[in-house]
């Protein structure tokens, strides 16, 4: 191997590494705050990479009527929980949020020429249609189970995805769909050609996990999730709502599954069920570390990358298959150091 396709695939393995280090982050959040492994974190990630190909084909992503009905279900299950209580103002917000939000976003999708419309614009309308999906998600599967166990919400975790992923091939069909990149530029550094969307990835992973860095330091609902994360129970009892919290939790995990979808679509054709193998990866990361600790996640995350880019020249076949060993020697160190504990501790 000659210097030139080592430095190439280090570009690969670091390019994937970025995405899959924002999927752990979002996986760690997720578990922290809600004690939920996200399996169908990867579904976010399809769902957003085939709307943007819908939208620049100039198609309504079928995502949409997903959300109507999501939306509809959403507010029918509120209206079911405020029988007795009657909160006026609860009910008008959800009716808001879940009802009208997405009727407008529909007519507006309807009315506009989409696949003329800049690039940033589809993007952001992808995510105004996607995102949202996550506090639904939460309000319907997992706030009413909240205080299960971790097992039980592993559970129903992988059935969301299992449904998930037969949504996504009745709206999306069984075709695979590549986007456009974000940027057409070649920089050169010496004999290393680095595309502009692989920058753009770059930028965009670290404004991310920057954002996240603010949001959970200096704001005062990041701070509220990083106090639920922490203790469940104390946090409740000092007035932060964890039905908020996971609903919180749900959405930065969508738009952080969105955001990586967006970048991953130009990079390698995505389908209906790619999101899984994906998210998995994102998923070995965060076993990594320990599935508490963004850090060690995002170092894991970038050692799952450049594994896969180097095993992919040297054995293609099993590259899959060395990615997914490298959680074997981790499970086993932490088995061997780590003490029994219960599950609720």
């Amino acid at each position: 191997m000659d210097p030139s396709i080592m430095l190439f695939l280090a570009q690969d393995g670091i390019t994937n590494g970025a995405i899959y280090t924002i999927l752990a982050l979002a996986l760690v959040m997720v578990f922290a705050v809600t004690r939920i492994i996200f399996i169908p974190q990867g579904e976010f990630l399809a769902w957003g990479a085939l709307s943007m190909a819908t939208v620049e084909a100039g198609h309504v992503p079928g995502t949409l009527w997903v959300l109507l009905l999501a939306g509809g279900l959403v507010f029918v299950l509120d209206l079911w929980s405020q029988r007795q209580r009657r909160d006026r103002r609860a009910l008008l917000r959800s009716a808001g949020w879940n009802v009208a939000y997405p009727l407008v976003l529909a007519g507006l999708l309807s009315l506009l020429p989409l696949a003329a419309l800049p690039q940033a614009v589809q993007a952001l309308l992808v995510m105004l249609v996607v995102v949202p999906l996550g506090p639904m998600l939460y309000r319907l599967a997992f706030q009413p189970l909240a205080e299960a166990s971790v097992l039980v919400l592993l559970i129903v975790a992988v059935s969301i995805h299992f449904l998930l992923v037969g949504v996504g091939l009745l709206i999306f069909g069984p075709e695979g769909s590549r986007t456009q990149p974000f940027s057409e530029a070649q920089l050169e550094l010496g004999s290393l050609l680095v595309g502009g969307h692989t920058l753009v990835v770059m930028a965009a992973s670290l404004l991310l996990i920057g954002g996240l860095y603010l949001f959970f330091g200096r704001s005062l609902y990041g701070k509220a999730l990083r106090a639920t994360a922490v203790n469940r129970n104390g946090a409740r009892l000092m007035g932060i709502s964890p039905a908020l919290a996971g609903r919180l939790t749900f959405l930065l995990a969508a738009l952080i599954g969105v955001m990586a979808g967006l970048m991953f679509a130009p990079l390698s054709t995505v389908y209906y069920d790619s999101g899984f193998l994906v998210g998995l990866k994102g998923f070995v990361a965060a076993i990594i570390g320990g599935l508490g600790s963004y850090p060690l996640a995002a170092g894991g995350a970038l050692l799952v990358g450049l594994l896969e880019s180097f095993s992919s020249f040297w054995a293609s076949a099993f590259k899959d298959v060395l990615v997914f060993t490298l959680i074997l020697p981790v499970l086993m160190a932490r088995s061997i150091l780590s003490h029994g504990v219960e599950d609720d501790e």
